[in-house]
């Protein structure tokens, strides 16, 4: 039986029929003794004065239930994983790659968890994105990226210091496994298997077609160095945070310290999952 006391709960607030699922899994976790740390707006939602802030929920909690789209999952992501909590995601949103469970399966999931939640945990490995003397970091991909009015940008790539490549192209995304079926997939990436040990790197609209897309080992550290100046460049971590940047600038990409560990659906494999949300080889 998992030890969970403090069960943490994020929600999606205007996501339809949020507040019953939310009401459920309150009753059934208070069922149980498990004490609910809920975030703000979950609490405002159940008129409870009690609510916390989304960051801090995953420090204070022993588990975390998503109630929402992939976005809010990715929004508490890395909180988790430093804390080393595991999160349940209930999908409330459209796809839902990462919060997999169905709202009908929310509760018998939930129970087999708190029963004996080791065999349902998918590990996620993150990646650590450093710019200067700021680290971040995310659990899909580190996006470098022109802005909506600019022209086409020049970035030089490196792989464990060693130059692979100038890039002209609208951007880079630099994605772990589970980021392969995000914006990476879209850009026109492969899918990779959770489990495959390589950051993935995809050009978005290269200047040229011979630049593919490349994975390279987990091991690697990934430097992006932005090459022209006079333009509108971002870089964005999960398609959440982020911030400008300017030329000369170098973000470098590795494998984080602490994985992510993620409660699966007992009843679908990953290749379920795949065939389901995305309708490959279908």
């Amino acid at each position: 039986m998992t030890n969970v006391r403090r069960a943490g709960i994020v929600i999606k607030p205007h996501a339809p029929s949020v507040e019953g699922i939310l009401k459920m899994v309150v009753e059934s976790l208070e069922g149980r003794g498990i004490a609910c740390i809920l975030e703000e707006a979950a609490a405002l939602k159940l008129g409870r004065p009690d609510g916390t802030a989304r960051e801090a929920v995953a420090a204070a909690s022993d588990l975390v239930v998503v109630l929402g789209g992939d976005g809010t999952l990715l929004s508490v992501a890395h909180h988790a994983a430093r804390a080393g909590v595991p999160v349940m995601g209930v999908n409330l949103g459209r796809l839902g790659f990462l919060t997999e469970i169905p709202v009908s399966e929310a509760l018998s999931t939930l129970d087999r968890f708190l029963a004996d939640g080791g065999p349902l945990v998918s590990p996620r490995w993150l990646v650590e994105a450093r710019t200067g003397d700021e680290t971040a970091y995310c659990l899909n991909d580190v996006v470098v990226t022109k802005g909506a009015k600019s022209r086409m940008i020049e970035l030089a790539i490196f792989v464990d210091g060693r130059d692979v490549a100038d890039l002209k192209a609208d951007g880079l995304i630099v994605s772990t496994p589970t980021g392969s079926t995000a914006y990476s997939l879209s850009a026109g990436g492969p899918i990779l298997h959770p489990k495959v040990p390589a950051i993935l790197l995809t050009p978005i609209c290269p200047h040229t077609l011979s630049f593919r897309p490349m994975a390279v080992p987990a091991t690697s550290t990934v430097g992006v160095r932005l090459l022209t100046g006079g333009e509108e460049v971002h870089m964005t971590l999960d398609g959440q945070r982020g911030g400008a940047m300017a030329a000369g600038d170098l973000v470098e990409v590795r494998k984080a310290p602490f994985e992510l560990q993620l409660v699966a659906s007992p009843r679908r494999s990953y290749y379920d999952l795949v065939k389901e949300k995305l309708g490959w080889a279908e």
